[in-house]
């Protein structure tokens, strides 16, 4: 059993005991001097009730081989050379002492047999200096844990510590960088720096100089980015819990990667995409045919079996491909955030004309002289409905066209990002209020139609305010839960509120669904109710009204058709039915998702004889307006009368176009 030094705090100062005959003793200090007795090789000192450990305090101590001071609540500092010339000492453990703020450069001096050197729970504020410690041993292990005070690691700590290899236990410290060249001039085998929390940056040079590692283990920090270089050996990559390391340096700096434990599975898309691009086919057929050379040259000399003597020869070891955790699941498989490459132009013409398209109406109908009629306050709402889902398909086309071949590199960021909940939202707010204003457009058009000859039944201007107050109410709110926690924007990448886990997100989606589907059958029986009573003959209407009723209901029959197929492959998912795949989702959302928002506003509005008189009176503006401009150096009757004849018939040569 170890023998064990006990020095009471509470006998020292009375001085009632005698220096042990090994050590020299003062108020402050102890030293072990060697006279008149002999320590055994494990030495450990607990609740020491030094302030500190002085210069060659344990120069006696020739056959001690492993020295643990821990526990002490009063010991402030070590001073230079306290651990000198111990040739046979092969570990040291500075432990639990939360008082200890400073290890004087040179306290490790000259200790060729060190093999394991561990400073833990400590408050030093600076990092301790291991140049000098020289270590022969053919593997160093060099733990340092729990030192909150410590914001870095520097240039060149470590070297001149070993020159054989490191295994570097760095865990839970205060770490809140590395600094380059920090690990110059060594081996590394193993580098954990796990549970660093405040650890955000390892500078591009930090590996510099540096043979190794290995195997890197960086969990449970706030790194946003591993450095690009001093990568190509690390065998082993553990980035478990490390949610800020939302991007990979390029792929080619991880040559001999066997392993990948990561936060994110858009990661592991990553390898393996790079193993199957053509760059790396490419190196791969090359190093094939050097191993053939290479062991045609060697079996020709007699050598069969290099591989076995001689690991690092053995060109021709199994490249096989690269673990990696957590695997894509069914929601983000690996692959563009459009999936398609045919998907991409199709976005951009359905944005291209979504987005023109209504800011057309929105134009049209708001600079109108005319008074705003329920009919045309039913539309600017469906106009606006319809751009903001053409503001999110314009979201998606150019994140897609920013990330693609790389789009595992941008998920993470993307999805769980400011951008992916706008999107989102904006797409849900959309599909809602355009849903929502249809089912009224449709209600307006069959009570009007119904009561066509009693015109104090008609719904008024502030009837629908109220009715779209509630509208843009309700839209909002179903938009906002999934930002609140009910489902989630992040669940894939087209940022649908496809989560389903909870009881909750389940409901929630389901209920939305079924909510269209109501909204859609509403539609069916106004519909049917309305050409019922434009048939019957018997029934007097007024013409404009079924005119107009026959053709909404095209249009608005159109638009739920383009969303059925949505809404039976989304309620059969979220009853956890799914019958086809997220990639081929990603097709029925840009064919058959916005489509209504493409075509209402042609249908709707731009290819209708209001629309045409609406520009016809304002183009008519313009001119008059031009002709007064170009008329002011002359007289005020002239002009006018000029001006009034060539409105009139502008005016008259545009209708006549229109028409």
């Amino acid at each position: 059993m170890r023998s064990r030094l006990w020095l009471l705090a509470a006998l020292w100062p009375c001085w009632s005991l005698a220096c042990p005959p090994i050590c020299r003793c003062t108020p402050a200090s102890l030293r072990f001097a060697g006279r008149g007795g002999t320590c055994r090789p494990r030495t450990q000192f607990i609740h020491l009730p030094l302030t500190e450990v002085q210069s060659g305090s344990f120069e006696g101590l020739l056959n001690v081989s492993r020295i643990e001071i821990s526990q002490s609540d009063s010991i402030r500092m070590i001073r230079s050379q306290a651990f000198i010339s111990l040739r046979s000492l092969a570990e040291i453990s500075i432990l639990n002492i939360n008082q200890l703020v400073a290890i004087e450069s040179g306290a490790f001096t000259d200790l060729p047999k060190l093999r394991y050197l561990s400073i833990c729970n400590t408050a030093i504020t600076q990092f301790p200096d291991l140049n000098s410690i020289s270590s022969q041993e053919l593997y160093f292990f060099l733990e340092m844990g729990d030192n909150l005070h410590l914001d870095g690691i520097p240039s060149n700590a470590f070297r001149g510590m070993s020159e054989e290899y490191v295994y570097m236990n760095l865990v839970r410290n205060g770490f809140k960088e590395i600094r380059t060249h920090a690990f110059n001039g060594t081996k590394l085998d193993k580098l954990v720096l796990k549970g660093n929390k405040r650890l955000c940056e390892i500078h591009e040079d930090a590996f510099e100089g540096a043979t190794g590692p290995s195997v890197l283990d960086v969990s449970s920090t706030a790194l946003r980015a591993l450095p690009a270089r001093g990568l190509r050996k690390v065998k082993v990559l553990m980035a478990l819990s490390t949610p800020s390391l939302k991007t990979l340096p390029p792929l080619e700096n991880f040559q001999e990667l066997h392993e990948a434990q990561l936060t994110y599975p858009s990661h592991c898309c990553a390898f393996h995409s790079w193993r199957s691009s053509s760059r790396y086919r490419r190196g791969h057929l090359l190093l094939i045919r050097t191993c053939r050379l290479f062991r045609t040259q060697l079996e020709a000399v007699g050598l069969y079996d290099v591989s076995f003597q001689y690991p690092d020869l053995d060109l021709c070891a199994d490249s096989s491909p690269i673990k990696c955790t957590p695997e894509p699941d069914a929601f983000n498989p690996c692959e563009d955030l459009l999936g398609y490459a045919f998907l991409r132009s199709v976005t951009w013409i359905i944005t291209v004309f979504a987005m023109s398209g209504n800011l057309t109406v929105l134009f049209v109908l708001l600079s109108s002289h005319q008074k705003l009629t329920v009919s045309r306050f039913l539309m600017c709402n469906l106009a606006f409905a319809d751009l903001c889902m053409g503001l999110y398909l314009l979201i998606i086309a150019f994140v897609d066209f920013y990330s693609r071949q790389e789009y595992y590199n941008h998920a993470t960021a993307w999805q769980t990002g400011a951008g992916c909940h706008v999107a989102g939202f904006l797409t849900v707010f959309a599909s809602e209020l355009s849903v929502y204003t249809l089912t009224l457009i449709t209600l307006e058009r069959w009570h009007t139609i119904t009561h066509a000859m009693r015109m104090d039944r008609r719904l008024r201007l502030r009837h629908v305010l109220g009715l779209m107050a509630a509208g843009w109410g309700f839209s909002g709110l179903v938009a906002l839960l999934p930002v609140l926690g009910v489902s989630s924007y992040t669940k894939v990448s087209m940022c649908l509120p496809m989560d389903i886990e909870t009881a909750a997100s389940q409901g929630y989606v389901v209920a939305v669904l079924l909510l269209n589907v109501a909204a859609f059958l509403v539609v069916c029986y106004c519909y049917g109710r309305i050409y019922a009573r434009v048939r019957n003959p018997e029934v007097a209407t007024r013409r404009g009204d079924a005119k107009i009723a026959k053709r909404m209901a095209v249009l608005i029959f159109t638009d739920f058709l383009c969303m059925a197929p949505i809404s039976f492959f989304a309620i059969s998912a979220a009853l956890n039915m799914p019958l086809i795949t997220v990639s081929h989702s990603k097709i029925l959302l840009v064919l058959f998702y916005p489509i209504n928002s493409l075509c209402n506003p042609f249908l709707y509005t731009i290819f209708t004889r209001a629309c045409r008189r609406d520009v016809c009176l304002f183009l008519s503006r313009c001119k008059r307006h031009a002709h007064t401009r170009a008329g002011r150096g002359q007289g005020r009757a002239a002009s006018a009368h000029y001006t009034q004849t060539g409105t009139k018939r502008t005016q008259l040569i545009i209708c006549n176009q229109f028409n």
